[in-house]
């Protein structure tokens, strides 16, 4: 996008290009959705299943929602001139060449199934209501609801489509499922994400005792939210909390709050939560190197002190 030319497929014979003026000139619409790093709450596989992985340990804080504005991506390819015929579409950033272990990968490019583009799939220019910062990819990224984040090419300059799949290192070597469980050349890549809950409480908090609400929220990317429950006592009883908005939008999450009388004690706080398809939060996650898409219960500790109330 900006000024660099998208690039179709060689029947058409010639670039299209679209200028950040034209994107502004086009239809536009608002969606509401998260971006998640595909190794959100990695450092889990470590921590609760005692397994190593590589990449960055995060808790679940790899996770954000805005309200985006701009182009749908299916508006731009078919003033382009897409035809039937269309397989994969190839979204490559602005960003520098990417280096590791002394093999240049060039800029971040993942494809995508044309499916999918033609979806909901949005190229946006606005986030909660002004400009895409720099750092989220100005002034145009790529926003693909409910999957892994890579998905979400920023600082976007060209798209490449083909009649045939087309691949780059970010659906090859990066974000498949490689380990023991997988086949030899990894899992088929990743698309949707998973379902995850969390509590809005710091990581090991110390809490009064007393009663309180417990708030925190549940998020899915193959459905809405349907319910959640949370234990205190490590999983022999649950209780199933209240949704805050059940009608959340499809691509964000729905927060939740359940009363807790807080006793003096060292707690692991657990909360699990099932979608609209029946997906839900099993009890371990099957161990991949690269430590993608933990779905796990997780384990969140507290400590609360102070005297007994009733």
């Amino acid at each position: 996008m900006g000024h660099r030319p998208a690039r179709l497929p060689r029947r058409l014979r010639r670039p299209v290009e679209f200028t950040y003026e034209d994107l502004l000139g086009l239809p536009a619409e608002t969606l509401v959705s998260r971006i998640e790093c595909a190794g959100n709450a990695r450092g889990f596989f470590a921590s609760q299943q005692g397994q190593e992985v590589s990449g960055t340990p995060w808790k679940l804080g790899a996770v954000g929602l805005a309200r985006w504005r701009g182009v749908r991506l299916s508006t731009v390819l078919e003033r382009a001139g897409l035809t039937h015929r269309a397989v994969d579409v190839l979204p490559r950033g602005l960003d520098a060449d990417y280096v590791t272990g002394g093999e240049n990968l060039g800029r971040v490019r993942r494809p995508l199934p044309i499916a999918k583009a033609l979806k909901d799939v949005l190229l946006a220019y606005e986030m909660n209501g002004a400009p895409v910062p720099p750092d989220h990819g100005h002034p145009v990224r790529l926003v693909v609801p409910s999957w892994v984040g890579i998905a979400s090419i920023k600082w976007l300059g060209d798209i490449q489509v083909a009649d045939e799949p087309l691949f780059s290192p970010w659906n090859t070597h990066y974000y498949r499922f490689f380990g023991p469980d997988y086949p030899p050349g990894g899992s088929a890549p990743l698309t949707e994400q998973n379902v995850k809950s969390a509590f809005e409480l710091p990581w090991d908090a110390t809490l009064p005792a007393g009663r309180r609400v417990l708030h925190g929220r549940s998020w899915s990317g193959t459905g809405r939210i349907r319910r959640t429950e949370v234990s205190a006592d490590g999983g022999a009883t649950w209780r199933p909390v209240r949704l805050r908005d059940p009608r959340h939008d499809r691509h964000a999450w729905t927060r939740w709050e359940l009363p807790w009388h807080a006793r003096p004690g060292r707690y692991e706080l657990l909360s699990r939560a099932v979608d609209e398809t029946g997906a839900s939060q099993p009890a371990t996650t099957t161990y991949n190197e690269s430590g993608y898409l933990f779905g796990a219960v997780v384990r969140h500790p507290v400590t609360v002190t102070g005297q007994n109330t009733s």
